[in-house]
């Protein structure tokens, strides 16, 4: 029983399902701009991309999430130096951590451990040989 004056910490809404027959696929893409603001006007303007309420990230900053289509879409972040701007493909996967491991045991490098964002959804970032950023997310 909490404190008297004191709240429960209120538990995250969002929860992601993943959809199976997606697996393999790039479903999410990672936008680091240095003017995400911008960036989104720019998306929405020359795209016609559609964007959900912004929210804010650990650190500073709002994450613009958007979505291209029902089975794909993304989000618009600050690039953090020293990463330049660009993007990252995020692959579905059935299970983010074994994914992270097998493309480690491949040869890529690592560069965003396993994490888990929200429930239903852990997230990865390898290097994959040539300096490409791969990110994995699922379970």
């Amino acid at each position: 029983m909490a404190k008297k004056g004191r709240r429960a910490p209120k538990r995250s809404a969002q929860k992601h399902v993943p959809t199976r027959g997606l697996y393999g696929w790039i479903t999410h893409t990672e936008l680091a701009s240095s003017d995400p603001a911008a960036t989104k006007a720019w998306c929405e303007a020359a795209l016609g991309w559609k964007f959900k309420p912004s929210f804010p990230m650990p650190g500073g900053g709002e994450y613009h999430l958007f979505t291209y289509s029902d089975k794909g879409g993304g989000g618009i972040r600050r690039n953090e130096l020293p990463e330049v701007p660009g993007s990252i493909p995020y692959i579905h996967v059935a299970d983010a951590r074994k994914a992270f491991q097998k493309a480690l045991s491949a040869g890529a490098e690592e560069m965003y451990p396993p994490e888990r964002v929200m429930e239903g959804v852990t997230i990865a970032v390898v290097r994959a040989p040539g300096g490409v950023p791969i990110g994995f997310s699922g379970p």
